[in-house]
């Protein structure tokens, strides 16, 4: 087992200096989903050859997914090892986890949780040089596939983000665990996976735009973000209804793998722009990272760049996230354009994340102040002729 192998950089790999840069696809080695089946993950693991893994999972996780999990390792004669997972990602809590882990002779980490615990799942497997099993409770954002975790201050805050060489070996998702959970988990997951296509779609168009791991974006990335956004036109209204039901189908399925699968491997293949940014820089305001989920920041985040690229998609797209329950404009994140310090967080923050600059036009204080301001009349626009029903439920 290798420890503290040292920080990852993907961009000194893929591209050098006075080189073209060539296109990179990354996915996870294994994707499974469907109903129950946590149930079977001992077996899954044989893939592994795993005969002691450590399992991140948060207390309430525990006594829920977790039953299912310990009881399925004990039938494949795995030992399990359980790090209760704190609730952020952050280097003080991936570096205790570590510590605790460092010494069980564990040949796989399993994180079983939200983005943030899966996340840290990553961050703490590759520190202790083992393969990452990735079990997402929640299909609410694009989180699991990938091989980076999002990183977060004590406070939430983000602040930036940490590679890994390798993405996670097996992604496991229970679409039965998703029907159970909150509606507003799977819409922020919408949110989410709609901005892939519209970013990678940039990224391809504009030749200086790299992805995540420092390459060109490949045409099947790109084409994994255009079914990402269809399948959420198609079917996203219907899968909120069978969530909102408790109930498996069709609808909720094909959405679930739009949240996870294709959006995840669009992103990181495709490449992020303006909308990841302006979402990012929204965990910098107080009331919006307080409140509101990061599907909901990045809902925000892709009509406001749609409106920097004057995109004549804003509208339907506007539509659609009203439909959904997503936030339209500023006032359902509780904020207001007349609030300069908070724009002024935002248009800071956004300037400095590195997605911003794939945009092809120049992303400045004044591109970004407009494209907020002409995104916020859009969605005022359409909250009124749509309505916010569906807003106002979720958010309850």
């Amino acid at each position: 087992m290798q420890n503290n192998p040292g920080p990852y950089f993907p961009h000194g790999i893929f591209s050098g200096k006075g080189e073209p840069t060539p296109r990179v696809f990354v996915a996870p080695q294994r994707y499974i989903q469907g109903a129950g089946v946590l149930n079977h993950i001992g077996r899954y693991l044989r893939l592994l050859n795993a005969k002691r893994v450590g399992i991140l999972i948060s207390k309430r996780g525990q006594t829920a997914d977790g039953v299912r999990i310990l009881e399925s390792l004990k039938g494949s004669n795995i030992d399990p090892v359980i790090s209760t997972f704190g609730g952020e990602c952050s280097l003080a809590e991936i570096e205790a986890h570590v510590s605790n882990l460092a010494e069980e002779g564990l040949d796989g980490l399993i994180a079983v949780g939200g983005g943030k615990c899966v996340d840290a799942g990553k961050s703490i497997a590759y520190r202790l040089g083992l393969s990452v099993v990735i079990v997402p409770t929640l299909a609410s954002n694009d989180a699991p596939c990938s091989a980076l975790s999002v990183l977060y201050d004590s406070a939430g805050v983000s602040i930036g983000a940490e590679f890994f060489p390798e993405n996670p070996a097996l992604v496991i998702v229970d679409t039965e665990v998703v029907a159970a959970a909150s509606e507003r988990y799977l819409v922020s997951g919408m949110g989410d996976a709609m901005a892939t296509w519209y970013e990678a779609r940039v990224c391809l168009e504009n030749p200086r735009a790299t992805s995540t791991v420092g390459a060109r974006p490949t045409l099947a990335s790109c084409a994994m973000g255009e079914i990402c956004a269809q399948t959420l036109f198609d079917k996203g209204e219907s899968a909120a209804s069978a969530v909102a039901a408790g109930l498996v189908d069709d609808s909720l399925e094909h959405i679930v793998e739009a949240n996870t699968l294709l959006s995840g491997i669009g992103f990181e293949s495709g490449g992020l722009a303006l909308a990841h940014a302006i979402a990012q820089s929204l965990t910098g305001v107080p009331v919006a990272h307080d409140n509101y989920l990061h599907g909901e920041h990045v809902a925000i985040g892709t009509m406001v760049q749609l409106m920097m690229e004057q995109n004549s998609d804003a509208e339907r797209v506007a539509k659609f996230f009203a439909s959904v329950g997503l936030p339209v404009h500023l006032g359902q994140m509780s904020l207001s354009r007349n609030d300069e310090t908070a724009m002024r967080t935002i248009v800071e923050a956004t300037m400095s994340w590195p997605t911003s600059h794939n945009m092809p036009m120049p992303v400045n204080e004044q591109s970004i102040r407009s494209a907020v301001v002409a995104a916020d009349e859009l969605g005022l626009s359409v909250a009124e002729s749509v309505g916010d029903d569906a807003y106002r439920r979720l958010q309850k």
